[in-house]
């Protein structure tokens, strides 16, 4: 077997996290016959099939689910080796990975990124937004250095920290503008929109209106905060948003925001990242940079 290369580790990295050679093409920065190529001369190289290729599809072999397994430790150890060196020059220079769940992304990146970049203009920030259990799975395997998501996580490798509080608030039609605000009791009776299953906020909103589960209801769920708002607007329930989506979100919907009386609904909002992280001390001070920007979000 002839050696093997870190970039044909990679291709084939990406290859078996996208199971499509376009996407995996795409996210390598190649063609996707390129691509292709790379893969077979991996597999020659190594005398042995890594993936079954189909008209419609593209999956791991028995023994390329193994040996992506030992693949993303390689890459990762890899990649810890140049975040050590970044660690021991100091500061906060090259790629940062950061992670973001969908229901925080579109309100808080635009004033985290740009104060990232005023205090740290040599940070290279990348951004991965998609739902809590992706990013941890990512985290875990090194291919992202942080994340920002509802706490608690506890998981054992990764450390947490907690950075803000956020209210949850109510949306309804602007007919129901002088009607008083339901205790969460009577949400259960209401029809309550939520997120489609995977994102943690629909968990939040069921906890609070303490039901474990929701009767199934085709087409009622939503796939983003957005589309929640803009059916409230047209009249088919009443949904749950975290405080800071309210501007963004309700200014062309014809809906109105309710608080809730007595104890009000909050997610708490915070960074993770590996224990083991070459730059923890670095995270820290992102960490900072996050809750900053969260309070300027909020205040303004």
């Amino acid at each position: 077997m002839n050696n093997l290369t870190l970039k044909q580790l990679r291709y084939f990295e990406a290859l078996a996290r996208h199971l499509h050679f376009g996407r995996a093409a795409e996210a390598s920065a190649i063609s996707q016959p390129a691509l292709s190529t790379r893969i077979k001369e991996l597999e020659q190289s190594l005398g042995t099939t890594l993936f079954e290729r189909g008209p419609r599809h593209v999956s791991l072999t028995t023994f390329g689910e193994d040996f992506a397994v030992r693949v993303r430790e390689i890459l990762r150890a890899v990649d810890e080796l140049g975040d050590m060196a970044r660690a021991a020059r100091g500061g906060l220079t090259g790629r940062l990975r950061i992670g973001v769940i969908p229901t925080i992304a579109p309100y808080l990146l635009p004033t985290l990124i740009g104060e990232l970049t005023r205090a740290h203009p040599e940070i290279d920030v990348h951004v991965r937004e998609t739902v809590t259990p992706r990013l941890l799975e990512e985290l875990e395997e090194g291919q992202l250095d942080t994340a920002i998501l509802a706490l608690p996580i506890d998981e054992p490798t990764l450390f947490e920290i907690p950075l803000f509080d956020e209210a949850l608030v109510l949306v309804r039609h602007e007919g129901d503008a002088h009607a008083p605000i339901p205790a969460k009791e009577q949400l259960r009776q209401m029809n309550l929109l939520l997120l489609e299953e995977g994102h943690c906020f629909r968990d939040q909103a069921l906890s609070f209106c303490s039901v474990s589960s929701p009767q199934p209801r085709d087409g009622l769920d939503g796939s983003s905060l957005s589309t929640l708002v803009q059916m409230v607007g047209a009249g088919i329930g009443v949904t749950l948003i975290p405080e800071m989506a309210v501007r963004v979100e309700t200014r062309s919907a014809p809906v109105v925001i309710g608080r809730f009386e007595g104890a009000e609904p909050t997610r708490t909002v915070g960074m993770v990242w590996r224990k083991t992280h070459p730059l923890a001390a670095q995270l820290q001070q992102i960490a900072g940079i996050v809750k900053r920007s969260a309070d300027m979000l909020m205040a303004g």
